[in-house]
């Protein structure tokens, strides 16, 4: 960023009332509800304080924005026609790396003494708005860490490399690196979510394995190892492969990298594995029931990560909002704007407080917590992920043409927006799991039900709501009510988040203006609730 104003007096015409990009400001200091949250859920402030100024830095954003501008390459042979199989990427993308996993990202849940899920969510909210193609390695480094607990000889060699809070990228065994990463490949053409349907295969080698078959998307495909799925004789069954051997490269083949919508910093290949040495992790015909722990931690920051992408856009809005003036006044002091922005705030703040309250359920870790956690995280992904999309999209509409054109971060913002909806489980996926949790785990139910009973008598909406919910499902529904179930639950837990950790006006706007039957469908349908208390969190004023 220059160090001086650009000029504003051109030739034809003074620029004025144009406010342009927001500039970069302290991610927590002007974020009263991130601070508000990670409080009440026992996150580390102190962390995430110094986290949220460093992220303010221009060399920064000009490193993530660059990461962006120029994407990942493959490079699959050498000069001599020798394979690498390789992805090389901009340095802007390191730079991120290396600040995102020195702050704790990564590591915090398993080395701080409490509160180290809800500290780690919180740096999802935050990392996502300064780069999100740069949370897809760290996070499956975070999430893969429970798996490989269940094998300790593993475990012993990976996790103090993982737990490192040093980026180290080098092409080298990881007994010899400083730090490392951890990536997942299981989607595989012909089975998609249905992982049953996996055709890799795993051959033994003496105490380790041999795999073989096709990977249809693995992403952040330079991470050092992989967890992944394949059949061995005793069934399916997960294995770690790591990306390099002693003296040699392993059998890990990438054939092309995934041109996608958005996440452009960050690579997403498809891979082959051709005789690639595995070390098991579990007992062979055990590898859903095994891998599935990555899957529910990974889900925990795909609930919150559409958070921090609805805060990024609402920050610029709020920004230009503040700024820019048509008929006579600001945009910020007309009602029918603060209407709109307030709405959408509210949904941005139910999500962060929905997902924060889910990872401090993963920091009690007791049975109830944990079944709680199981299908609260499921609940939280569902919805925000569904908010975000069309919260992205008004602000983009908020700032008219200027919102469209890619000088702002709305494009890159609307392109991530339905991410988080599609990995670790796309809709129909989540709320299935939603419905097959709550018939199995009755401590899962009861779970749920005692967070929304705790609520009960203080707000006469959320009363209502919850009666009309419980009165609609007597029991479980069938497959067909899954979303609507699924969204209805979703809503009532984000009100019970709010009311429990919120300041009152937040609490009671979201719950009278989402779960009462007097509301519109588009955003400004908010009614008369205290729009000034709900933007004073938007701008943190």
């Amino acid at each position: 960023m220059p160090k001086l104003p650009p000029r504003a007096d051109l030739d034809t015409h003074d620029v004025t009332n144009q406010p342009g990009k927001a500039p970069p400001h302290d991610l927590w200091a002007r974020d009263p509800a991130l601070q508000t949250y990670a409080k009440a859920n026992g996150a580390d402030t102190s962390n995430l304080a110094q986290t949220g100024a460093i992220y303010a830095d221009d060399v920064l954003h000009t490193a993530a924005a660059d990461a962006r501008r120029d994407p990942p390459r493959l490079v699959t042979y050498d000069a001599a026609g020798r394979r690498l199989d390789e992805v090389h990427f901009n340095t802007g993308y390191h730079q991120v790396m290396q600040v995102a996993t020195k702050a704790g990202y990564a590591n915090s849940a398993w080395i701080a003494d409490s509160g180290g899920h809800a500290t780690h969510a919180a740096h999802v909210y935050l990392l996502s708005q300064l780069e999100p193609g740069c949370c897809c390695p760290l996070t499956m480094t975070y999430a893969a860490q429970p798996v490989l607990a269940k094998d300790p000889p593993m475990a012993q060699l990976w996790a103090p490399k993982l737990q490192s809070a040093q980026y180290d990228p080098r092409v080298m065994p990881v007994n010899e690196k400083l730090g490392a990463t951890l990536g997942m490949a299981m989607t595989e053409k012909q089975a998609g979510s249905d992982l049953r349907r996996t055709s890799s295969r795993a051959e033994p080698d003496d105490e380790l394995y041999r795999i073989f078959g096709h990977k249809w998307f693995c992403s952040a495909p330079m991470s050092d190892g992989f967890l992944t799925l394949a059949q061995a004789p005793g069934g399916l069954t997960c294995f770690l492969v790591p990306r390099w051997l002693d003296g040699e490269r392993n059998g890990i083949h990438l054939q092309r990298l995934k041109n996608k919508l958005g996440n452009h910093a960050n690579a997403t290949a498809e891979i082959e594995f051709d005789d690639a040495l595995a070390g098991k992790i579990g007992e062979e015909g055990e590898g859903i029931k095994t891998i599935m722990d990555m899957v529910q931690h990974s889900r925990l920051d795909a609930s919150i990560a559409p958070a921090g992408l609805m805060r990024a856009a609402l920050s610029e809005v709020s920004h230009w909002a503040q700024s820019r003036r048509a008929f006579g006044h600001a945009l910020i002091d007309q009602p029918l704007m603060q209407s709109v922005l307030a709405d959408l705030a509210l949904d941005a703040e139910g999500a962060l407080a929905l997902s924060m309250s889910m990872a401090a359920a993963f920091d009690r870790a007791d049975d109830t917590s944990t079944s709680l956690a199981r299908v609260g995280v499921a609940l939280a992904k569902y919805l925000n992920n569904k908010r975000c999309v069309h919260v992205v999209s008004e602000a983009m509409e908020i700032i008219g043409g200027l919102g469209y054109i890619e000088d702002t971060p709305l494009p890159m913002l609307y392109r991530e927006a339905p991410l988080n909806g599609i990995w670790e489980g796309a809709g129909n996926v989540i709320c299935l799991d939603v419905l097959r949790t709550l018939r199995k785990d009755r401590t899962a139910q009861a779970a749920i039900d005692a967070q929304l009973d705790g609520m009960k008598g203080r707000d006469r909406y959320f009363d209502a709501a919850l009666g009309i919910h419980r009165k609609r499902w007597l029991t479980v529904p069938d497959e067909a009510e899954a979303r609507w179930f699924t969204e209805s639950l979703a809503t009532l837990m984000t009100g019970a988040s709010l009311l429990e950790n919120a300041p009152n006006e937040i609490a009671e706007a979201y719950i009278g203006s989402r779960l009462s039957e007097h509301r519109g469908t588009t955003a400004g349908a908010l009614g008369s609730f205290n729009t000034q208390a709900i933007l004073a969190r938007l701008t943190g004023t």
